[in-house]
């Protein structure tokens, strides 16, 4: 996810944990509890992503495409960020320090902080269709949600306006409010999101923040209900994915009887359930196909040419079925995947990040670009063929082992 979503997620967790847990006797160790766990929770909820620096460690595009939610991204070594994280705390912040050996609250917030900041960071970017492999390396296996679009307004109306509504100056207060308001509807405006979810998501704001306003400094029924809301918001999405994945599969089975469908990737529209991007990767005998497209999952009430333009696919001109857009397609041998896996090792190191390869001059994860075309996995193998085999490759599992014929 966007590091805004991670940010506010993690900021609603730490003020409602501060206020969940029994006041400090003494109003200045108040004030710092709020502020050491609002920091703890925020840092932890960001801190995975500082991965981004490991990017150099091998040749564009290897060095994002394997490090970025790389090993920072995992179970394993989410406790020596957590040490860390406390070992900062206790070292540069006195006040902190203080009231964390006086307090026991406080401990148990501070603990409570780092284990929601890093297990929601996880958990939110899992929930996109760019994955996550949280159990390496006892499983290497990338874990794909296919649930949420990358950047979810959603997110930062239901945790991000409590958290803002909570805030002393009512100048900062509304400066964020109306900014806020204002993205929503750049968003309209660029056809990103629909009218319609944007005054949705701006009752929803005005909402909240009334309620929050109403809460008092201790209230924690509108953080449980911005909570519970968006984890509404994931299960719907989450039914609508397993939906639309059901129906393209069953779709490209009666397009060819007899091919094997091996993936259905989803994309989601920000804040709409209905309209939804798809990678379909099937075969028959050496020959698989990548279909791409735009679809709805329910197609009576809504067209697949009535989602979004932002984000739709520009060449919806075929159909796979009824609310199924066809945009792109193409074709490519097993074979010659296999054997580029085996026999190259840039391509063995890309194809432990590509989901859906499209194998031409060089190899395209088309997951990521309109219509199948270049994106930021693209990489042309030619250009390695005289380098030595890239160091510092993880061994992140091959998301298409299956079709590799790889045990793993």
């Amino acid at each position: 996810m966007d590091n805004i979503t991670h940010s506010v997620i993690g900021l609603a967790a730490g003020e409602l944990l501060h206020r969940s847990l029994p006041p400090e006797s003494q109003e200045p160790a108040q004030r710092t509890r709020r502020a050491l766990f609002l920091f703890t929770a925020w840092f932890a909820s960001n801190a995975p992503d500082l991965d981004l620096i490991l990017t150099r460690l091998l040749p564009s595009p290897f060095g994002y495409l394997l490090h970025h939610r790389g090993h920072t991204h995992t179970l394993l070594l989410a406790v020596p960020q957590a040490l860390l994280l406390l070992a900062m705390l206790w070292l540069l912040w006195p006040t902190a320090r203080r009231l964390l050996k006086d307090s026991s609250p406080a401990r148990l917030g501070l603990a409570l902080c780092m284990v929601l900041g890093f297990g929601l960071h996880m958990g939110m970017d899992f929930l996109n269709s760019y994955g996550v492999h949280p159990f390496y390396p006892f499983n290497s296996r990338w874990l794909y949600g296919d649930m949420v679009f990358i950047v979810e307004p959603m997110f930062w109306v239901l945790l991000g306006v409590p958290v803002i509504a909570t805030l002393r100056s009512g100048i900062m207060k509304t400066v964020l409010l109306a900014a806020l308001a204002a993205v929503l509807c750049f968003f309209t405006y660029k056809n990103y999101l629909t009218p319609v979810a944007c005054v949705v998501l701006l009752a929803l704001g005005v909402l909240l923040t009334v309620l929050q306003g109403r809460a008092g400094e201790r209230g924690k029924g509108v953080l449980l209900l911005a909570f519970a809301l968006g984890a509404t918001f994931i299960g719907v999405q989450g039914v609508a994915s397993a939906v639309g994945r059901a129906r393209v599969e069953a779709a490209v089975q009666r397009l060819d009887p007899g091919t094997r469908v091996w993936d259905v990737a989803m994309t989601a529209f920000p804040s709409h359930p209905l309209c939804w991007i798809y990678v379909a990767l099937d075969s028959k005998t050496d020959v698989y196909t990548l279909r791409r497209g735009t679809m709805s999952v329910l197609p009576t009430a809504l067209a697949p040419n009535a989602c979004p333009a932002g984000l739709a696919e520009t060449g919806q001109g075929e159909q796979l079925a009824p609310g199924i857009g066809l945009s792109a397609q193409a074709t490519g041998s097993l074979a010659s995947l296999r054997q580029l896996q085996s026999h190259n090792c840039y391509a063995d190191a890309w194809l432990r990040f590509g989901r859906m390869p499209k194998l031409d001059k060089g190899l395209t994860d088309v997951r990521f670009n309109p219509d199948m075309q270049t994106n930021f996995t693209t990489v042309e193998l030619e250009q390695f063929r005289s380098r030595p085999c890239p160091a510092y490759v993880p061994g992140w599992g091959h998301p298409r082992a299956d079709m590799l014929n790889l045990r793993e």
